[in-house]
């Protein structure tokens, strides 16, 4: 059996998504192969930030809704949560359209909150990563991702989803942490994988989002669902079908330097309405630096593209100097000045700016490479 399941879907029309969704569970086994009478599911959904369901940012609520219902079906407690980076989550969940989700069937949705250390096994990079207790204390964890392009990460998929686990601002840290180096990010990532340990990940790409993501891309009509207990597999093949380099993967790249089987794919993991050799076409993968990782600080600051404001699109919320762990980040009367000494490239500004203000300019040494290769 294949580790990937593709079912073509091209509307949020719920009774298909009902079907499409019930349609990759009985492929690995149906619901009930994951879920037991009386356990307590997490559905880890992705909501970055509040943002309507139409700007196609967070897993659409017809997803959820599906999912939800599959898991009472089969005796489970279904609880809806994520850990937004800077916004309210009540705010955040109701115009995701969680908090709805969550009423009509009478289950939680919550906030994932109260840090505790996370296990970690050998292979782990990092060995004092916080996540939210209500994670560790579910039962089982199905993680309900979004098909999305990344500023930073090149891609954001499966394993991307579960870096909502750390809560509310504690992610600002770790981007600080990390610094400039995205593979050391994805590092952080593999290591959040292995701990959570989601018994399935389940991707909404029926209208994912390309261009400059996680939010501020445009929506694209990908017209599928996937499904997959080795969420790594899923987004490796991903990659290669929205034309992008796996080799400009940070995430490919963490796992390869550790050894990690994935990295080999094998045409026979991908079932289902699509093959592996199937292509998008004109998905933009955003180029926000050379992802050659060169760790010389200065010439990384070269290779990476820099945030700039768009002034006529301010509405001076101030959203982006908040989320800004490095400091480098001051709002004056719609006004943004960046120390580009300090930033670390983060694209965290970008990220939770809810009206497009914030965009990208190639690094120098990016712009002299392109100009050279015209």
């Amino acid at each position: 059996m294949g580790k990937v399941f593709f079912a073509r879907q091209n509307t949020y029309d719920q009774p298909e998504i009902d079907s499409a969704v019930k349609r990759v569970f009985d492929r690995f086994g149906g619901i009930s192969h994951f879920v037991k009478a009386g356990e307590r599911v997490l559905l880890k959904v992705n909501l970055v930030s509040g943002h309507d369901v139409t700007r196609r940012v967070t897993t659409d609520p017809s997803i959820v809704r599906a999912v939800a219902r599959m898991v009472l079906d089969a005796g489970g407690v279904p609880f809806i949560a994520d850990s937004p980076g800077i916004d309210s989550f009540q705010r955040a969940a109701e115009k995701a359209g969680f908090v709805q989700v969550a009423q009509e069937l009478g289950i939680e949705c919550r906030e994932l909150t109260d840090p505790v250390e996370l296990p970690h096994d050998d292979k782990a990079q990092f060995h004092r990563i916080s996540v939210s207790k209500y994670v560790l204390e579910a039962d089982k964890v199905i993680s309900l991702a979004k098909l999305k392009t990344h500023g930073q990460m090149y891609l954001t998929m499966g394993v991307k989803n579960l870096f909502g686990c750390v809560p509310g601002r504690l992610k600002a840290g770790w981007h600080y942490n990390v610094g400039l180096n995205r593979e050391r990010f994805a590092g952080l990532l593999l290591d959040i994988y292995a701990g959570v340990k989601p018994c399935f990940t389940l991707l909404d790409g029926v209208i994912g989002m390309h261009g400059d993501g996680p939010t501020s891309g445009d929506p694209y009509d990908y017209g599928i669902i996937a499904g997959t207990q080795d969420a790594l597999t899923m987004d490796f093949w991903l990659c290669k079908m929205l034309g992008g380099r796996l080799e400009d993967y940070p995430l490919y790249l963490a796992a390869k330097k550790r050894g990690y089987s994935q990295c080999e794919l094998d045409p026979s993991d991908v079932e289902g309405d699509i093959s592996a050799d199937w292509s998008y076409s004109g998905v933009r993968i955003p180029k926000t630096r050379s992802m050659r990782l060169v760790p010389i600080p200065f010439v990384e600051r070269l290779m990476t593209s820099r945030p700039v404001h768009i002034p006529e699109r301010c509405i001076g919320c101030g959203r982006c100097a908040a989320v800004c762990a490095a400091g480098a980040l001051r709002h004056e009367n719609k006004r943004l000045y960046f120390d580009y000494g300090k930033c670390i490239r983060c694209y965290c500004c970008h990220e939770m700016c809810p009206v497009k203000a914030i965009e990208f300019k190639e690094g120098l040494l990016v712009r002299l490479a392109n100009f050279f290769t015209r």
